[in-house]
């Protein structure tokens, strides 16, 4: 049998024992829980879609259920889900496997972790982003926290802090829950989810497995771009709760895929993944000591690259002959943390946090296993809350990490000796100020926040074969250090919602690639170098949505990121454009239809040959718009099936972020990948 139709027959095994099974509970939050009862629920209602992601709690930490699709969808990794984010653009890869960008910042200036744990791709050149590791519909909740004004979840992360958790489960008496889905597409899409638990008053088990793939999509001039993929996941978790204050969780995964990219020289053919964590909880525990919390985790890829698998190698230039790399990433890590109430109105939450880091590579040239970097790091942090009064509060933290760092490359007879060990100690500070007026529904905040970012493995070591400045880049590269202001508000009242954020920034030592091509022997290649300039970046934010008669709901957004590289004068490069979401939803109790229309506009700030260790600016871009559609309803209780379709129009069109194209595929290298033509979809999902 083959192995889709065997996962298929897995998934449908599943679905016939959760119709056999004792009805679910409603699933707790991740704060100590309640107790549930095992009563069936009289009927279910299935989340509708969401066609523009507004914000749960305030402008500054959004909150979203992944398990609620986003138009367009679906979403094939975490970076697919963000883009649907206001503010949030992606650098696409091919099918799969694009990086997402916030406001404009890129890489390990987001800060994305799995339950309180970071998994780290391997490739140099991030073919495995550490969001493509990710499936958001096996998650219960996505946390987004803006800009530098958290430091409870590691430090440097200057443009976000991305949060995606499973909420803990807890029964009052023995049942089980499930759910599972299906989606087929254009371009021989197809996918199967599961997320199944059963458990009684002091353990459960929890399980997640998930399994899509995709063949090459067309554009919308009718063009084939080589995008094809197939991913797929496992994960398990068994727990103790002996009390709704008490948890103790083991959990572990592996996942597995493949992707080819006309924008690169190299294809994906392997993206395994291994998981492990073991977590631990106990709150209300004193008047002062409220909450322990406990992690521990392990995290290992294993990535393989090649020019043959999924191609023909070109025959010409540096990739003419078979090819092949296998990097691989070991990340062992762990986090305690205290909840107290030092006083009336205060609630200070402070731990520490460490993180090993090793990452290994072998190739066709140099087939022998070898450790390029290893990576220490160990924080402390502390993070208070203030009830300054009935409707104001001051939020404030503090934060140290000291970083020690090892480059085990041999150096070339022709570098001059450098240091290969590098210790640093970063600091991180914020302050806010939120209040919410008491005759108004109008909650505000300001803040501003500083946070200093060492270099990631990708600026330090990526980079290696272009020269005496590359091998030295391991030590000459400084920390980025970033210096923001935070605001915003928002109104809720009645059916309105009117949400703006924004911010501005000055960065010293913003790290900036510079790509240069060359034409020689071997044909055209391109290299780049890493460097630190200063930077100011300002830019937000705003939505609004109305919600007529009960059931229509009209939504748009608006979002803007602006940057200036003060060395040089000239824009940073790789910002996205102005962009605008307009969206319409019609809901009752069994239906849902609606419309998303995107538009972006031309981008003309550009810095040409510069950008990240990703991407990089061709010149300035066009603007778009793109039109997509749904329609669904909900039947016999648990079911749900929607079809829809996305661009609608067939529209031909390219992102401003976007990747070079490759010779291997017969693209010119400042060509842009176009995004996929008229796409249809259908998912049926249900709920037991």
């Amino acid at each position: 049998m083959p192995r889709q139709h065997a996962k298929i027959f897995a998934v449908l095994l599943l679905l016939v024992f959760a119709m056999k099974a004792q009805p679910l509970y409603a699933q707790a939050d991740q704060e100590p829980a309640h107790s549930r009862s095992g009563q069936e629920r009289p009927g279910i209602t299935l989340d509708p879609i969401v066609v523009i992601a507004t914000p749960e709690s305030t402008p500054l930490e959004i909150t979203l259920n992944p398990k609620q699709a986003q138009l367009p969808v679906p979403a094939s990794d975490a970076t697919d889900y963000l883009k649907t984010v206001p503010g949030f653009s992606a650098i696409r890869s091919g099918g799969a496997n694009g990086d997402p960008v916030f406001r404009g910042m890129f890489g390990s200036r987001l800060n994305i972790l799995t339950n309180g744990s970071n998994m780290l791709g391997s490739c140099p050149n991030r073919m495995d982003a550490p969001s493509s590791y990710i499936s958001p519909e096996s998650f219960d909740r996505v946390t987004i926290i803006k800009g530098p004004q958290t430091v409870l979840w590691g430090g440097g992360a200057s443009a976000a802090t991305i949060r995606f958790d499973r909420l803990r489960e807890r029964y009052s008496e023995p049942g089980a829950r499930a759910t599972v889905g299906f989606l087929a597409g254009s371009y021989d899409r197809f996918e199967e989810y599961a997320d199944a638990s059963a458990g009684t008053e002091d353990v459960y088990v929890r399980f997640n497995a998930n399994h899509g793939h995709s063949s090459d999509y067309k554009d919308g001039n009718g063009n084939a771009v080589p995008s094809k993929w197939m991913k797929w996941n496992v994960d398990g978790a068994i727990g103790w709760t002996p009390d709704d204050n008490t948890l103790l969780e083991l959990s572990g995964g592996t996942g597995d895929g493949e992707a080819r990219y006309a924008g690169r020289g190299m294809d994906g053919t392997r993206f395994t993944r291994e998981s492990f964590a073991l977590r631990f909880e106990k709150s209300k525990l004193g008047s002062v000591l409220d909450k322990l919390e406990a992690q521990a985790y392990y995290n290992h890829t294993d990535h393989v690259m090649d020019n043959y698998t999924l191609r023909t190698p070109s025959g010409t230039g540096m990739m003419a002959m078979p090819m092949k790399s296998n990097p691989t990433r070991t990340l062992y890590g762990g986090r305690v943390a205290a909840t107290l109430h030092p006083g009336a109105g205060n609630t200070l939450t402070t731990g520490a946090d460490m993180q090993f880091d090793k990452h290994d590579t072998s190739s066709t040239s140099s087939p022998a296993r070898r450790t390029d970097m290893e990576v220490w790091k160990a924080g402390l942090f502390g993070e208070l809350r203030t009830e300054v009064s009935p409707n104001s509060a001051i939020i404030a933290g503090l934060r140290g990490d000291f970083v020690k760092a090892e480059d085990f490359r041999s150096r070339p007879a022709n570098v001059a000796p450098y240091d290969d060990t590098r210790n640093d100690l970063l600091p991180s500070a914020f302050i806010r100020y939120e209040h919410s007026f008491a005759e108004l529904p109008l909650q505000t905040y300001i803040g501003v926040g500083y946070t200093e970012r060492f270099p990631d493995y990708w600026e330090l070591i990526q980079n290696k074969n272009v020269g005496m400045i590359s091998f030295r880049a391991f030590q000459d590269l400084e920390s980025e250090k970033t210096l923001q202001l935070d605001v915003g508000l928002q109104y809720r009242k009645d059916n309105l919602n009117l949400w703006i954020s924004g911010y501005a920034g000055i960065i010293q030592d913003y790290i900036l690639f510079s790509y240069i091509t060359t034409t020689g022997m071997m044909g055209t290649t391109t290299s780049s170098t890493a460097q630190n300039v200063d930077a100011r970046i300002m830019g937000g934010e705003l939505g609004a949505s109305y919600l007529f008669f009960d059931h229509l709901r009209l939504s748009s957004s608006l979002a803007y990121a602006w940057a200036e590289n003060t060395d040089e004068n000239r824009p940073l490069p790789q910002i996205p454009p102005l962009e605008a979401r307009f969206g319409a939803n019609y809901e009752t109790d069994v239906w849902q239809a609606g419309v998303f229309w995107r538009v972006v506009a031309k981008q003309d700030r550009t810095a040409r040959n510069q950008g990240n260790v990703v991407g990089r600016d061709f010149g300035k871009s066009s603007g778009f718009g793109v039109l997509s559609a749904y329609a669904g309803f909900d039947f016999a209780n648990h079911f749900n099936i929607t079809a829809g379709v996305d661009n609608l129009l067939d529209t031909a069109y390219f992102e401003h972020l976007n990747l070079a194209g490759n010779s291997g595929w017969g693209y010119p290298a400042d060509s842009r990948t176009y995004e996929p033509g008229r796409v249809f979809w259908a998912r049926l999902s249900a709920e037991f």
